[in-house]
């Protein structure tokens, strides 16, 4: 099948599922099925995480990601051939915050909070900088993401009411506001990992967020601190949550009851 691939970042799939016990039961070699299906996807930058959700919503999580979205919609579609029910999708792309910081931003924020101005240093300070955020950059638009043992998600968009329209703020006011609604979120760093991924235009919200940590309550925590931000407060609109245990795929489906 011909790649598509995105001109700037990696698509990225959630898939969520119900077990169908009487087909499986009905069609043994269910969980193999799967398991071919993800193992003909994973590889050349294609990866995949699976997960036994909890609550009501799902029995199994998929969350797949790689450049070919082409190669996307075939596990979507070897998916389906086994006893499963899809519950939920939902379907973006990698992207860079465009209120990430700049060159002149750092430089600006060096002579301000640090008193640096010394043009060696300076330089010298930007040279780390630069590589920061290179590094960063990285890992925001070609994702390689850890076995963590939970994993939350939800979809959410920019409030735009007579009132409170996150759109009619100009850019520097946005950018602002986004600015302290990072500082929040690299509070956690270590603890929880952020993926944030752009819809506008794919799915029926702007983002979708991933969150993945090894403690369950860091994921609530952040949830709850970010929402006394105002850019959550005035301006968010939130999704539905499911969250999951990750889980090795053949370990994954032998807890939701599509083991062989």
């Amino acid at each position: 099948m011909e790649p598509v691939e995105p001109s700037v970042g990696w698509g990225v799939l959630h898939l969520f599922y119900r077990v169908d016990a009487r087909r499986a039961e009905d069609e043994p070699g269910g969980a193999k099925r799967v398991l071919d299906a993800i193992d003909a996807f994973v590889g050349e930058d294609h990866q995949v995480l699976t997960f036994a959700t909890l609550g009501h919503k799902a029995d199994l999580g998929v969350m797949a990601f790689g450049p070919d979205l082409a190669r996307l919609q075939v596990l979507q579609h070897d998916l389906s051939l086994a006893p499963l029910e899809l519950t939920w999708s939902y379907i973006s792309l990698t992207e860079l915050s465009e209120y990430g910081a700049t060159e002149d931003d750092e430089r600006a924020r060096l002579a301000a909070e640090e008193g640096v101005d010394d043009p060696t240093e300076v330089e010298a300070r930007l040279y780390a900088w630069r590589e920061r955020i290179e590094h960063y950059h990285e890992q925001r638009l070609h994702p390689r993401l850890p076995m963590k043992r939970a994993i939350c998600f939800y979809p959410m968009s920019k409030r735009r009411t007579p009132q409170d329209n996150w759109y009619a703020l100009d850019f520097e006011a946005r950018k602002q506001l986004m600015a302290g609604h990072a500082r929040v979120g690299r509070t956690y760093a270590g603890r929880v990992l952020q993926l944030i991924t752009g819809s506008t235009g794919l799915d029926d919200w702007e983002w979708g967020v991933t969150l993945l940590a090894d403690d369950p309550a860091a994921l609530k925590e952040i949830v709850y601190e970010m929402r006394f931000d105002e850019v959550s407060t005035r301006y968010a609109e939130f999704g539905p949550f499911v969250t999951g245990l990750v889980l090795e795929p053949a370990e994954a489906l032998a807890r939701v009851g599509l083991g062989d």
